[in-house]
């Protein structure tokens, strides 16, 4: 690796001083994580429209990789609920190869993320999209298990979020009791399970995995005993495979590459801010830091994999890295334990996978949308700013009633120009008529004596306090277009920049407008207190050649000293 790019896997250093009390402890978190991720990562690959293997492969391949050069000690990685719609919306519209197209794709992107540093950067997409699109998602799931939850009969479920929820209700007279029964069973022991067994040796176990377990039971013994058979299981819909895929590259087109770069990016963006704040919470409960970049990059390895082998799209997983917290791990060798029995449950127990009842994976997936929708912060936010209610609003009804690419482009826009607002907001400026007070003034200003603060008559001083960039550009030309009709015509124009950090090339043009029209009327313009990274930007601009160096001072002293001189 060269200098520039900064990989360090949390794995290698980690092992340095590794010992076998640890070793006994990721072994543990791992085997619990593995038994956690097994429902889930069923129940998100069915729910995202393909086979249940192929969401235990993405949770073996990636969750691997992750591990293995991931930036977190403690990240586990594999499919998660977030995925679910976007990746249903690409089988319907490419099918399962342009699925396997777009993942390379977004790993490609993952992996740029990374050796172009942008780690610290998405950690700060604002928090009202990101709240936002989750909820949505959540949302989303929520309503796409209510057919399998309840059981009913249905040849299509419309795609449109209003459609689907209409046709349920013309639909409710066929809900099938006894699935409904198992689904909602299954909702209640989920939800149940962690207060029933709290403080006990039974509480490790996923209450997710007690509800499968049950319920597929249940289901066998009503259909061996009591004649029901109306009950859908996995094996009425699936034909299950206990084989690992060969390893293959789908064709590749320049066509089918530029039709796929949207959903991509989309899944590259959803990705890295999933993983990454699921790292950053894992760091702050085990007082950690992991690094960013290198997270991104072996999030991008994995999705690289993943496809290849016939898996969907991967990212760190929040519920299954506080479950390997909590249960001790510390090191990346329990994400490598958690693939490794997900693989050993794959190759011989994955058979007795389609005994298990769709209705009751429908229960599982609603208690994944329950947790994922994050009410309380949602309620949270509708308490803030306007602009941040806006953007969470924006967010959230674009990714339920259109698709999540569309609801995160549009999301980061309107945060982007609420932003730029903002910070043309924190932009002031000043007119100061008549003298200046020195209380106002920084430890940099030479007091001098007291003519020294008394503005001469024919100068005008306006102070920027605040970066000039375009929009306190426009609206400092704004200002001087009304004092130029209020005013009678300086001599002098003096403009403060002791507290302007930078300047862009609108402050810059706009500057140049203002110097080139007051010089037409007769006006010469005195820059004041200009740092030396703001005057370095003027000076490769030509603006000091322009105006003259004489006329660009350090400190007002010198401004009002030059202001004199032209007005003598």
């Amino acid at each position: 690796m060269t200098s520039s790019l900064t990989f360090k896997p949390k794995l290698f250093s980690a092992l340095k001083h590794y010992n076998r009390q640890q070793l006994t402890t990721d072994l543990l978190a791992g085997i619990i994580v593995g038994i956690v991720a097994l429902p889930l990562a069923i129940a998100f690959g069915i729910a995202s429209g393909v086979t249940p293997e192929k969401g235990i492969i993405t949770a073996i391949v990636a969750g691997l990789i992750i591990s293995v050069f991931g930036g977190s000690k403690v990240q586990i990685g594999g499919p998660t609920g977030a995925f679910i719609i976007i990746i249903y919306g690409i089988i319907q519209q490419y099918g399962f190869e342009g699925l396997t197209i777009a993942t390379l794709m977004a790993g490609v992107f993952l992996i740029m993320f990374g050796v172009l540093h942008l780690g610290t950067i998405i950690k700060y997409i604002p928090y009202p999209i990101v709240v936002g699109f989750t909820s949505g998602i959540a949302l989303t799931i929520f309503t796409t298990q209510i057919k399998d939850l309840l059981g009913l009969s249905m040849a299509i479920v419309p795609s449109d979020f209003i459609e689907k929820w209409i046709a349920y209700i013309d639909c409710v007279p066929t809900i099938e009791r006894w699935s409904a029964l198992v689904g909602l069973g299954s909702v209640a022991v989920i939800a149940l399970w962690p207060k029933v067994t709290k403080g006990t040796a039974l509480g490790k176990l996923p209450g997710s995995l007690i509800a499968i377990v049950l319920m597929t039971v249940t289901a066998a013994l009503l259909k061996q005993y009591a004649g029901v058979t109306t009950i859908e299981t996995i094996g009425d819909r699936f034909s299950i495979s206990a084989t690992l895929p060969q390893a293959q590259v789908p064709d590749l087109t320049w066509d089918v590459i530029k039709g796929l770069v949207s959903p991509a990016i989309t899944i590259a963006i959803l990705g890295a801010i999933e993983s990454l704040l699921s790292a950053t919470v894992a760091d702050g409960v085990i007082g950690d830091r992991h690094c960013s970049n290198t997270e991104l990059i072996a999030q991008g390895l994995a999705n690289l994999a993943s496809p290849i082998f016939g898996g969907i799209p991967a990212t760190g997983a929040i519920a299954r890295t506080m479950t390997n917290i909590n249960n001790g791990g510390r090191t990346p060798v329990a994400g490598i334990v958690h693939a490794a029995v997900l693989l050993l449950i794959f190759l011989f127990l994955m058979p007795l996978a389609q005994y298990i009842p769709m209705a009751c994976l429908a229960g599982v997936l609603v208690i994944v949308s329950y947790n994922m929708s994050g009410w309380r912060s949602f309620i949270s936010i509708l308490k803030n700013p306007k602009s941040d209610v806006i953007v969470l609003w924006v967010t959230f009804l674009l990714t339920v009633i259109f698709d999540l690419t569309i609801a995160i482009e549009v999301g980061l826009i309107c945060a982007c120009l609420l932003f730029m607002r903002r910070m043309a907001e924190t932009t002031d400026v000043k007119v100061i008529s008549d003298e200046i007070n020195p209380e106002e003034e920084d430890s940099d200003f030479q007091m001098g004596n007291l003519e020294h603060l008394t503005i001469p008559e024919g100068v005008e001083v306006y102070e920027i306090n605040g970066p000039y960039f375009f929009g306190a550009g426009n609206r400092f030309e704004e200002i001087m277009g009304v004092l130029r009709h209020q005013r009678q015509k300086p001599r002098v124009r003096i403009i403060r920049m002791r507290k302007v950090p930078f300047v862009d090339s609108t402050g810059i043009h706009n500057l140049t407008n203002l110097c080139l029209m007051s010089q037409g009327e007769g006006i010469q313009v005195v820059l004041s207190g200009v740092n030396e990274k703001v005057q370095s930007v003027l000076h490769k601009a030509g603006f000091d050649a322009m105006l003259g160096e004489e006329n660009i001072c350090s400190h007002i002293n010198e401004a009002l000293e030059r202001a004199r001189q032209i007005t003598a």
